[in-house]
């Protein structure tokens, strides 16, 4: 047998190795071709599509990509003006997710050939991955043009784009049927696609182990179901669903660095996984990595820029993060696409809130709060809300009118009587504060802060301790941690001339202080010293 003969027996057995499965007696053949007849850039092709074949294979865990290129690269060296080379080069870096290269790559074979619509699908592909989705509709969209019938995959990509971005957009939503629909109907056509849909399809044979694990997790705990699992990840690496429940399972058991691994898989794996973005981002709130939290909620807002709650989430993280501005912006915008009443009337609340105590903007607080109270009237914090910021501002008549409605809407609200006694205390209308107060307490008999502030009013307004001493000894009985309350104790205490009781009750006031930062710690200090100087 000549060698060219040899050659082409080689090769034969190796195709009928690769299309039996046997991928490593595949490759052993190939490898022992290219030994005995030296460089050959056409086996070089096929090495590297064996070691790619290999490395997606879903029942091993071992990676070929960097195997796969070095192949292609040799192959190259001979063909290099070959645009089906610079896209497997291309799809061996995908599968290695150096998306960069990738880009690259598809990009060269598109200028070798510019009727390749799998190298501009590939490129729809990579921008997907990496959050850049206004780009993988349009490759996509280019991807269909070059080829209108094998184009299955595209308008797949499409359809779930629209479908992820178009929350109760309906115009939208049809888009993303009808590309649904365009791509079933070209299926037939397209290789590439059937093969995708045999590989989600075989997923179904795990089924059985997700009921296993889901049975086990609840007779016996998280830590069996966690071992089956483990199990059928490693004969499926590529089944997205198996990664989200890992992921969970490594929450609840406070795994939390674990956990976010096993997000981070199914989001490659699935660029537009929401469940998995979504729990990334309640892990790294849980463990307080609010700038991760805060990248993970931009790219949710990408993917679902209409959908008011990641607007309002996000708003959140920044805000604790001390980003105020940000934070207000970000209010703003799910106060606008929200189409939930009383859910956009909370978040106005929020940024009531934020306007007053953060950037003491009282106007823009107000209209805040008057825009909850536009949407959900019958809600009675929007009234305190608003009175306080009435109240803050001077406009006192503002304030009291506001609190008028809300004890008309609920006649034996505790807080509202507190609030209102508060404004006849500013006012310096002291008979109708102390009337206001005991309303208070007269429909909240536990009232800690009603108790307290009445109290402050007896002791400076009106000098008779005895009975602020009784109303602040109330408040620290039904509040023993209310640090202002054991610190006006103390004052009144001092003013009998017990001083080593006051100075204890300004200590526990201090240590109290220490967490509930109702004080300044200092203020405290110099009212102990006070007393022995």
């Amino acid at each position: 047998m000549n060698r060219i003969q040899e050659q082409k027996q080689l090769k034969k057995q190796i195709d009928k190795f690769q299309k039996a499965g046997n991928l490593q007696k595949a490759i052993e053949t190939c490898q022992f071709a290219l030994i005995n007849f030296g460089t050959n850039p056409d086996l070089h092709i096929k090495l590297g599509d064996l070691y790619l074949e290999r490395h997606l294979d879903i029942y091993q865990s071992k990676q070929y990509a960097d195997e796969a290129i070095s192949e292609y690269q040799r192959a190259l060296e001979s063909y290099i003006d070959s645009a089906e080379i610079y896209y497997k080069l291309g799809m061996a870096f995908f599968y290695k997710n150096d998306l960069d290269k990738a880009l690259n790559y598809f990009e060269l074979a598109i200028q070798h050939d510019e009727k390749s619509s799998d190298a501009r699908y590939m490129k729809a592909e990579c921008f997907m991955r990496k959050g850049y989705f206004h780009e993988a509709i349009e490759y996509a969209h280019e991807a269909i043009k070059c080829s209108p019938l094998k184009s299955s995959r595209a308008h797949y990509l499409v359809s779930c784009l629209l479908k992820v971005s178009a929350f109760k957009d309906f115009k939208t939503t049809a888009k993303s049927y009808w590309e649904m629909f365009l791509s079933i109907c070209t299926l037939p056509f397209d290789k590439k696609a059937q093969k995708q849909t045999l590989k989600k399809l075989s997923y179904f044979k795990f089924l059985p182990i997700l009921l296993k694990g889901f049975i086990l997790a609840q007779m016996k705990g998280p830590e069996k179901a966690l071992e089956i699992y483990q199990k059928a990840v490693e004969k499926a690496p590529g089944f997205v669903h198996l990664y989200c429940i890992i992921g969970d399972i490594y929450s609840i058991l406070g795994r939390f660095e674990e956990a976010i691994c096993e997000y981070k898989l199914a989001i490659w794996l699935d660029s537009l996984n929401i469940f998995a973005y979504r729990s990334l981002c309640r892990v790294y709130e849980e463990t307080g990595d609010y700038d991760s939290a805060a990248a993970i909620y931009k790219k949710l807002i990408v993917i679902q820029p209409y959908l008011a709650e990641y607007h309002s989430n996000l708003a959140n993280i920044l805000y604790l993060k001390g980003d105020i501005q940000g934070a207000i912006s970000q209010y703003q915008s799910a106060i606008t696409i929200s189409p939930k009443l009383s859910w956009t009337s909370i978040v106005a609340q929020t940024l009531g809130y934020v306007f007053q105590e953060n950037v003491k903007n009282l106007d823009a607080a107000i209209g805040a709060y008057q825009t909850a109270f536009i949407l959900t009237p019958k809600d009675i914090d929007i009234y305190i809300n608003l009175g306080s910021a009435f109240y803050e501002k001077g406009e006192y008549n503002n304030a009291l009118s506001v609190y008028r409605q809300a004890i008309e809407l609920e006649p034996h609200n505790a807080k509202i009587y507190c609030n209102l006694g508060y404004l006849y205390w500013g006012k310096g209308e002291i008979e109708e504060a102390i009337k206001t107060y005991e309303t208070a307490i007269k429909y909240d008999p536990e009232y800690d802060i009603a108790y307290n502030n009445l109290g402050v009013i007896y002791l400076d307004d009106l000098g008779r301790v005895q009975k602020a001493i009784e109303l602040f000894e109330l408040a620290i009985k039904y509040n023993p941690n209310y640090a202002l309350a054991n610190y006006n104790l103390a004052r009144s205490i001092a003013i009998t001339g017990d001083k080593v009781e006051a100075a204890k009750l300004y200590q526990v006031a201090l240590d109290i202080n220490n967490i509930t930062n109702e004080l300044d710690p200092q203020e405290i200090k110099d009212k102990i010293e006070s007393l022995f100087n």
